[in-house]
């Protein structure tokens, strides 16, 4: 596979310039196109504006931002897209002709290995491909609005779209820090499949009189649990769009019901937007009537996606929380109402819309399961990728349980030779999940937080103790319990992207799923101190310095890189207990400060001989562990001495993480912790 470097944007409109700044603050090298240089100049503009704003809120500094625009080079005319671009993305007007004669420039002007793709929302992807000279590299890319903020992107690959194409184009989206819907070609594709209809219900139910505008969104905010009702998001977004893309649906599914309300085609004619008003009183009976209504048009259409095998169920609800951002998905929202209501509803529905109830869901009567861990065979390779990015892969009961089958149906292979561990989307696994331990100590159920965590120890046993080589590919975000679950692995490979941090000292409790014990086994007793004590965070830079990855590398090499380690085999020294690179700023420091001799000061709150508390990092240390809760960093403190205590027998230091699981969660600064994390508070603890 040839990995995507270089992109290309046809059409620097809104859309063309959001994935052409995206693409960009990705490092990756950009030619946005348009027909003129006006308009291109107006997507230069329109990047410049959005990011004169992340400077202000504190998102970018100004080298990020002149950085990024640097990577961006205005291109006039489709004609003059560089031939060696590896990846060119089209996003100019939802017409097909149109579509179809900017790939015919391409097909001429590209190299062969060049992929072509359509950011698309509608039209047949097979179509397209058809209609350029290269359908083995084609695909449909849907990006959604807009494309630098919203995470959620759909890949529809065609008919005759090569695995290597495929794979290539994920790989790139992923590096943007997208979560990824691999659908099959089919009006619509996922989200806009139940979407749109859903807002056209709105408008039918305005029509009919049920209710005021106003009232319908209302209604639809507290039953969806959303921030923007249908027709606040209609004009948002446009209601042109709205009435364009529900013909299309009507049309290409034979669905009259999709078929534009006569209010939506009459207000678009007239150029005008919807007037909401204020009214949102209704009777209870038209609240009745609306909210089933919208849930059971939900229900229904969101079942036929999965019964026409377009993605899975557990996709529909991803990209309704990730791409519309509901609360719930749309089966999430059934299991919640109770499954025999919501099948009630979409029954209903699908009377009203004259089609037929899908059976898998018409039968329903348990509440349905959901699978948060994909297992990817590739060759020797076999990838266990935790799929739950909407909650940024956050460990809970299911995803242990699931990650623990995974691993024992791959460790009994004898054709896999090499595991890697994977998170979809930006994170590789963000931690636990930290409503559960705050449920369960104010229901004095300490012992079930006990279960959990003794679980995850024979999980991460399974990587520990495994005959196959285990890879973490930690290329986002890696926190506690994610950190942990990447340490018992016997590689870890990072990107530029990379970010690790211990938070639990912070949080009132200490790592327990073997951070204490496997930190200072890799990286020594003082590293191990700099970061799970004070909760530090390390780049991909210093954690590379510090051991925590083993292999640093550019987003483009990542498969390649796991392809070598594969070939290579186990560590001969999984555990050095020393740090890679002594005179990384980070490292030396943590050398110097966090050494046997200080420790007593620090543990009282004091500036170490030698050092000076006006020093920047020496205060950024005091502060931060001034922060901490001090039975947690006590306890975290003696935990990484035992490491060193206990030597090779890392089980014996494995069992005293558990054995002080009940003290740690049994203190006060432990809930306050916790509980100011859910809040987004500054705990305030008093050591007990």
């Amino acid at each position: 596979m040839r990995p995507v470097e270089s992109v290309a944007i046809i059409g620097a409109g809104n859309m063309g310039s959001g994935i052409a700044q995206k693409s960009a603050q990705e490092e990756f090298t950009v030619q946005m196109v348009d027909r003129e240089e006006k308009w291109v100049e107006r997507g230069h503009s329109i990047i410049a504006d959005f990011l004169d704003e992340a400077i202000q809120r504190r998102i970018f500094r100004e080298a990020d931002v002149e950085a990024i625009k640097s990577r961006i080079t205005g291109v006039v005319g489709t004609e003059n897209v560089a031939p060696d671009t590896d990846l060119v993305i089209e996003a100019v007007f939802e017409d097909i002709d149109i579509k179809t004669a900017v790939f015919a420039t391409l097909d001429e002007v590209c190299n062969e290995h060049t992929i072509l793709a359509s950011n698309t929302s509608s039209l047949s992807v097979n179509e397209l491909a058809k209609a350029t000279g290269r359908p083995d590299r084609f695909v449909g890319l849907h990006f959604f609005y807009h494309p630098a903020k919203n995470r959620l992107i759909e890949i529809i690959p065609a008919e005759t779209t090569t695995p290597e194409s495929l794979a290539a184009v994920e790989q790139y989206c992923k590096t943007m820090g997208k979560v990824v819907i691999i659908c099959k070609d089919r009006p619509g594709f996922v989200v806009n499949r139940f979407f749109v209809p859903w807002l056209n219900e709105a408008c039918l139910l305005l029509e009919e009189g049920i209710a005021s505008a106003a009232a319908i969104d209302a209604v639809a905010q507290k039953a969806f649990r959303i921030g923007m009702g249908p027709f606040a998001l209609m004009n948002l977004t446009g209601p042109p769009i709205a009435l364009h893309s529900t013909d299309y649906l009507a049309e290409q599914l034979n669905c009259p019901r999709y078929t534009g309300a006569t209010n939506l085609r009459n207000m678009v004619e007239a150029g005008e937007m919807w007037n909401i008003g204020n009214d949102t009183d209704c009777s209870e009976d038209a609240a009745t009537i609306i909210r089933e209504r919208l849930l059971g048009q939900a229900f229904a259409v969101s079942a036929q996606i999965v019964e026409e095998d377009i993605c899975s169920l557990e996709d529909v609800d991803r990209g309704a929380k990730v791409g519309l951002r509901w609360a719930r998905g749309p089966f999430e929202i059934a299991n919640k109402l109770g499954i025999k209501e919501a099948v009630r509803m979409a029954t209903k529905y699908a009377e009203i819309a004259n089609f037929k109830l899908p059976n898998w869901f018409a039968s329903c009567t348990e509440p349905l399961e959901f699978s948060y861990v994909d297992t990817i065979v590739n060759g020797e390779i076999a990838t266990i990728r935790i799929n739950r990015p909407e909650a940024m892969n956050a460990l809970n009961e299911t995803v242990v349980s699931q990650l623990g089958s995974a691993l024992d149906a791959v460790n009994s292979r004898n054709d896999i030779t090499t595991i890697v561990i994977d998170g979809a989307g930006k994170a590789f696994v963000a931690g636990a999940d930290v409503k559960f331990f705050v449920d369960k100590i104010r229901a004095n159920s300490i012992q079930d937080i006990y279960n959990f965590t003794a679980q995850g120890h024979e999980v991460l046993a399974k990587l520990e103790n495994s005959s196959k080589t285990t890879i973490a590919l930690t290329t986002g975000l890696a926190l506690g319990g994610g950190l942990e679950l990447a340490l018992s692995c016997d590689y870890r490979v990072g990107t530029r992207r990379s970010q690790f941090r211990f938070p639990e000292t912070n949080i009132g409790i200490y790592p327990g799923l073997g951070g204490t014990q496997r930190t200072p086994r890799i990286c020594g007793i003082e590293a191990a101190r700099y970061a799970v004590l004070a909760g530090n965070f390390l780049d991909s830079k210093g954690a590379r310095a510090l051991g925590i990855l083993t292999h640093l590398v550019e987003p483009a090499s990542v498969d390649s890189t796991i392809t070598e380690i594969a070939l290579s085999g186990k560590p001969s020294n999984k555990y050095p207990a020393a740090p890679v690179d002594p005179s990384h700023p980070a490292v030396a420091f943590a050398l110097a400060f966090y050494n046997d001799a200080n420790m007593a000061a620090l543990s009282s709150g004091n500036c170490p001989d030698g050092f000076s508390a006006e020093d920047k990092m020496v205060s950024r240390q005091l502060k931060s562990l001034s922060r901490t809760a001090p039975i947690a960093l006590a306890m975290a403190s003696q935990l990484l001495d035992d490491a060193v205590n206990t030597g090779d027998n890392l089980k014996s230091g494995l069992d005293l993480e558990l054995e002080r699981l009940n003290a740690i969660f049994s203190t006060a600064d432990a809930l306050e912790g916790l509980s100011a994390l859910i809040e987004g508070r500054r705990p305030s603890y008093t050591n007990s």
